[in-house]
């Protein structure tokens, strides 16, 4: 068997949705400059009617001889481009079950590519890859991979888009617990340049959520990269007592000493860390420092599952917690092949999980707090014919 091609496909449709969309963003780096601390939150999904949204979604094709393909979706339209014009020569005539040497040679092909979209682009191919082994094989691909190590996974309610005025936090946050949840991750607004007063809005949150779901309940909280190190500590001494979980990325993402400072001199939360990180060679580098309590990389940016694999193992090594960035499906196959030590719990993003499966069949429905095992071959990647209204091929040059 061998690749004989690949396609990107634009896919779109109608998504039927209940839920509160889009009311809130997160801290960004770039807030700093006051200019883009008042950009509002912007969403992939458009409003076209009360409960209805259209809906548009990239999908990468992995084509072979035997008339077999495998899927990986979403990809941004640059990962396409670079898929095509830099990974496709090394790719084209492969046997697609060789994951690893393949892997290895989209790596040295793309020596410039080592982080981001470049990485992310080979991120998509392995799992498209993984996704065909698995329908080649028969088999969902955590049983490739070394599962199940159990029949449900954990999961937290991720709340990226939902609003954080102290009533809508609180109720939204029973309403996760009362779902079933154990574990809430909320999303921070303000940063150092906005004083005393941000810091008094961002431990609000804290507190509203903690008085929200109770005592027994994990509470988590994200900084995404726009903290600096006495900000953070300062934030940790005043948060003690509502006890969150961790704090998440509380400094730029290169900033690895500041990292392995904050975990050696704040005891009252972990610090995690690691969502912007790449390969089994940057994670490397941050468990050799000592930077982090809970590692954080994304199965669909650091390098696929066949990179996770190996990620995983030296998480384990090093006996440090691996707790995937979102990544779906792809997470919840890396993480049912791992132990509970390796990889206690996953991410589930809301509101973005439900807009990225919108046109897909075998969706992640948590329930209880809990994900159910997928049992279809490959990673589930299946197009739910009945919701596309239309689909373009991409084209490039």
């Amino acid at each position: 068997m061998k690749i004989t091609g690949l396609r990107y496909v634009t896919i779109r449709g109608t998504w039927e949705y209940g839920g509160p969309l889009g009311e809130e963003r997160l801290v960004r780096p770039i807030d700093i400059y006051p200019e883009y601390r008042a950009m509002p939150a912007t969403w992939r999904a458009r409003r076209v009617g009360e409960g209805r949204y259209a809906v548009e979604q990239n999908v990468l094709f992995v084509d072979t001889d035997e008339g077999i393909s495998g899927l990986w979706s979403p990809i941004s339209e640059l990962q396409a481009h670079i898929i095509e014009t830099t990974l496709k020569p090394v790719l084209i005539g492969e046997d697609p079950h060789a994951v690893e040497r393949i892997w290895d040679k989209m790596y040295r092909h793309a020596i410039h590519g080592r982080k981001g979209e470049t990485m992310m682009a080979i991120s998509a191919v392995d799992l498209a890859l993984w996704d065909l082994k698995g329908k080649l094989l028969g088999a969902p691909v955590y049983k490739l991979l070394g599962g199940p190590s159990r029949d449900k996974i954990r999961a937290y309610a991720s709340m990226l888009g939902h609003s954080i005025e102290p009533e809508k936090a609180y109720q939204r946050a029973k309403q996760v617990v009362e779902e079933g949840y154990t574990a809430t991750k909320w999303f921070f607004r303000h940063d150092p340049t906005e004083g005393q007063e941000g810091m008094r809005k961002n431990l609000e949150l804290i507190r509203v959520v903690r008085e929200a779901v109770g005592p027994d309940v994990e509470i988590m909280f994200d900084a995404w990269s726009s903290w600096d190190v006495p900000y953070t500590r300062r934030m940790a001494e005043l948060a003690a007592e509502y006890r969150p979980w961790w704090f998440e990325e509380p400094v730029m993402a290169d900033m690895i000493p500041q990292y392995a400072e904050l975990r050696r001199s704040v005891q009252s939360v972990a610090i995690a860390g690691g969502e912007h990180e790449y390969t089994r060679w940057g994670v490397k580098a941050l468990l050799d420092a000592g930077a982090v309590d809970i590692l954080q990389t994304d199965p669909t940016w650091a390098g696929g599952l066949t990179e996770m694999h190996k990620i995983a193992a030296l998480a384990s090594a090093y006996g440090i917690p691996l707790v995937p960035h979102h990544g779906g499906l792809a997470s919840v196959h890396l993480i049912a092949s791992q132990t509970l030590t390796t990889c206690p719990i996953q991410e589930w993003l809301i509101q973005h999980g439900a807009t990225s499966q919108a046109l897909f069949k075998n969706k992640i429905e948590p329930k209880g707090g809990y994900i159910e095992l997928p049992t279809v071959p490959g990673l589930g990647m299946e197009l739910d014919e009945e919701r596309i209204e239309a689909r373009e091929e991409m084209r490039f040059g």
